[in-house]
């Protein structure tokens, strides 16, 4: 393991985030600190994950996109970040790319996307079988 490699393992081991297995397609809610003057409260973002950048690295981040009041809505997320409280996968997603630009420019039915269910967990590599 280079050296790079090993001070981004530690910087990991050292946040103690538990991000789960989700890809682009998969449904996701991010409960995400907000700031209020002095008040801090978790507002939750739900929506479809249509990217995934730079892997499950410390600088790693992913999109989220969400209809709002009939306004399609993107934010992209940190994957690290502090700000986040949790990370929940609603349903999973079956698609054939990584990355799902294409849903900007869909509405409705067009832009559904099928359902999973026979989703297997990956097994971690801490784990030995």
């Amino acid at each position: 393991m280079d050296l790079i490699a090993q001070i981004e393992a530690e910087q990991i081991a050292a946040l103690d985030k538990d991000i789960p297995d989700f890809k682009a397609g998969d449904t996701i809610r991010v409960g995400y600190k907000v700031t209020e003057g002095t008040r801090t409260r978790v507002q939750n973002y739900e929506g479809v994950c249509i990217a995934r950048n730079n892997g499950t690295g410390i600088a790693g981040s992913f999109t989220v996109r969400k209809i709002s009041f009939g306004e399609g809505v993107e934010r992209v997320f940190p994957l690290y970040s502090t700000n986040i409280d949790s990370i929940t996968v609603v349903r999973r997603g079956r698609v054939r790319r990584a990355k799902l630009y294409y849903l900007r420019s869909r509405r409705g039915k067009s832009a559904r996307i099928a359902e999973v269910t026979n989703y297997k967990p990956k097994k971690s590599e801490g784990a030995e079988a």
